[in-house]
């Protein structure tokens, strides 16, 4: 194996690693700001270090601190404490694996050779997410089954029923998706959205499986236990569920996982419903033949864009009331500058790209850079998503929650793979 072999490997399971690790600061402010939107309050904006509050950033760094020096305690009465510690390593370690089969690029073709894009390069990608998907109900079962806590075990018994009950109306919506990809292999998938159909229209699974979009992300909901679905964790009927006896960090872990699950599953329903890394009308091979235009017309929009979204800083960085020497003033002014150096080096390296070979190396180097944007654009709006059902929707009550997934997505599920199944023999 040559050096590039290796940089492009350790860049790739870098990227699996640390971008869901990322997001996990990234949710928890879109949380905070998002619940501040909708409830007509004003979010995190008072943590701050030497008065920058990074718009609220700066409180997860508070959280942290907090959560790491405080006391971790163990109740006495817990007496298989291996398994105690093992449930939210669990948790954490199965979302963030499952991840790692989600293609972030289309294939990269470097000096003759192709690099996946992949933290792993496997063809069977979504049996992979379902497989440690469900395995992180482990971990819940096990928090609630160690804290020899009643409250705990009720919450990690309605865990496992949830998952239960929705991974199986979860894997049919897949089956009728399968039916039209004709593979497992996340990439094949994303590869396949990148056509038209008819022409014009995108070939996205959400065009061509309407139906199994909505059952899919239902059951999503369902598997990251989030509201409304978030019965393992019922704070008004059994005091915070699986993880009531847990304190410090491993309670925190419980919730890192969560957000990293949220993290994967978004990345999941956008690779198999909204094209992934796919840029709309333009596949990969069209933005290779077209990367000079496409990045003249970035150069063009790029300052326009950083222009107006400078101006909103500016707006929104002003006290409420009169004050001499205005410090919110001033830390806009610095993400402002900070703002602006970074459309500098981008502009250049846009202009490096306009005098190099057409469609040589710098080409698909820019269209990955693209695409892997294109991705987390699209994941961080299906987070947005996440934050705004739990933020509007009430908690459902636990009989109706078992009602909806046996009676109305099952059998909605099953209808729907019939009828799939028809219409790819009779257009095919």
């Amino acid at each position: 194996m040559s050096l590039l072999d290796y940089v492009m490997i350790a860049i790739r399971v870098a990227f699996s690693a640390f971008v869901p690790l990322c997001f996990i600061a990234v949710c928890v402010w879109m949380e905070r700001r998002g619940a501040g939107f909708f409830q007509d309050r004003a979010g995190p904006n008072r943590a701050n270090i030497y008065g920058f509050r990074a718009a609220g950033l700066v409180q997860n760094l508070a959280d942290a601190a907090k959560l790491i020096f405080k006391e971790d305690m163990v109740s006495g009465h817990i007496k298989h404490k291996f398994y105690f510690i093992l449930a939210p390593i669990i948790v954490f370690f199965t979302s963030l694996v499952s991840f790692a089969v989600v293609p972030f690029a289309d294939t990269l073709v470097l000096g003759g050779k192709s690099y996946i894009m992949q933290g792993i390069p496997i063809d069977i990608g979504i049996l992979w997410f379902f497989a440690f998907a469900g395995f992180a109900v482990y971990g819940i079962i096990l928090a609630g089954w160690s804290s020899t806590n009643k409250y705990g075990i009720l919450g990690g018994l309605r865990s496992a029923a949830q998952v239960i009950s929705y991974e199986i109306p979860m894997a049919l919506a897949i089956i009728s998706l399968l039916v039209v990809y004709g593979t497992v292999d996340l990439n094949e998938m994303a590869q396949f959205q990148g056509g038209l159909l008819f022409g014009f229209i995108p070939m996205w699974g959400v065009i061509l499986q309407p139906v199994g979009v909505i059952i899919f992300i239902i059951a999503a909901f369902a598997e990251t236990n989030r509201t409304p679905f978030d019965l393992a964790e019922g704070e008004s009927e059994i005091v915070a569920g699986f993880h009531v006896e847990y304190s410090a960090m491993k309670f925190a872990v419980f919730f890192m996982g969560e957000y990293v699950a949220m993290f994967a599953s978004s990345a999941i329903i956008i690779t198999l419903y909204f094209g992934g890394y796919q840029i709309p009308w333009f596949s990969t091979d069209v933005l290779i033949n077209y990367a000079k235009p496409v990045a003249l017309l970035l150069m063009i929009l790029l300052p326009i864009i950083m222009y107006y979204f400078t101006g909103w800083i500016k707006r929104s960085n002003v006290s409420h009331y009169p004050r001499e020497n205005d410090p919110r003033v001033f830390e806009a002014n610095v993400y402002i500058k900070c703002f602006w150096a970074l459309v500098v080096v981008v502009e250049v390296l846009l202009l490096t790209l306009l005098f190099c070979e057409s469609g040589g190396s710098m080409a698909h180097i820019f269209v990955t850079l693209l695409q892997v944007c294109t991705f987390l654009t699209k994941v961080t709006m299906m987070i947005f998503v996440y934050i705004w059902v739990r933020w509007t929707l009430p908690r459902f009550r636990y009989d109706l929650l078992q009602k909806l997934g046996w009676q109305t997505l099952l059998p909605l599920a099953l209808l729907n793979i019939l009828v799939t199944s028809a219409l790819v023999v009779v257009f095919s």
